[in-house]
């Protein structure tokens, strides 16, 4: 019979790359409550369980984590979007439906599943008095719109559709801005349009 192993297990090495994403996923967490200016790094590197100096070797300032954090949240909104449109199919096309009330349906499951995500939102816009965050917040956003328009326009070829105009778009993005400061309110049905300011209304 073999010995029983002695010693202190080897710990397993993890990586930088593996580091870097950890702290990002706690970044998200963190700055969405607290947002750029009372969030203290050290908080975000301990929820890892690294030293501060260990953060800052991976990201150069606290600000680069921050938008590290916000693009996270565009990415998985991206994400999101993507998975909808290669979802929607010829059976779910109506009469009043196309992949853009799919992509909608989504974003409207994310905002009640990640309120990290939805918060972390409001944090970035709030930031945007920096110019360098307002840049990348705006250069993100442009991209998130550009995305939709090719994945509506991708579906509408695959379906025999017409893509959907501008106007179109800017009423989802309306919408969607909408749909984030009313989940922040905490309404609780985000399908229930004003509903629920005239309830408030009559309280």
């Amino acid at each position: 019979m073999s010995a029983a192993p002695t010693g202190t297990p080897t710990r397993q090495r993890v990586s930088a790359s593996e580091r870097r994403d950890a702290l990002i996923a706690a970044a998200v967490h963190e700055f969405a409550r607290g947002g750029l200016h009372g969030t203290p790094v050290d908080k975000i590197a301990r929820r890892v369980g690294v030293a501060q100096p260990y953060v800052f070797s991976l990201f150069g300032s606290k600000k680069e984590l921050f938008l590290a954090a916000v693009e996270r949240g565009f990415v998985s909104v991206a994400d999101t979007f993507t998975g909808a449109a290669a979802e929607f199919g010829p059976d779910d096309v109506l009469e009043d439906a196309d992949v853009l009330h799919a992509m909608g349906a989504s974003y409207l499951r994310l905002l009640h599943s990640d309120r990290d995500f939805l918060m972390l939102q409001h944090q970035a816009y709030a930031a945007c008095d920096d110019p360098e965050i307002r840049d990348r917040v705006r250069a993100l956003y442009a991209g998130l719109v550009a995305h939709v328009e090719r994945l509506a326009a991708d579906a509408a070829q695959r379906l025999g559709q017409e893509p959907p105009g501008p106007e179109r778009v800017d009423e989802f993005f309306r919408y969607g801005m909408w749909m984030n400061v009313a989940a922040a309110m905490g309404v609780e049905d985000l399908s229930a349009g004003c509903d629920w300011v005239r309830a408030e209304g009559n309280k």
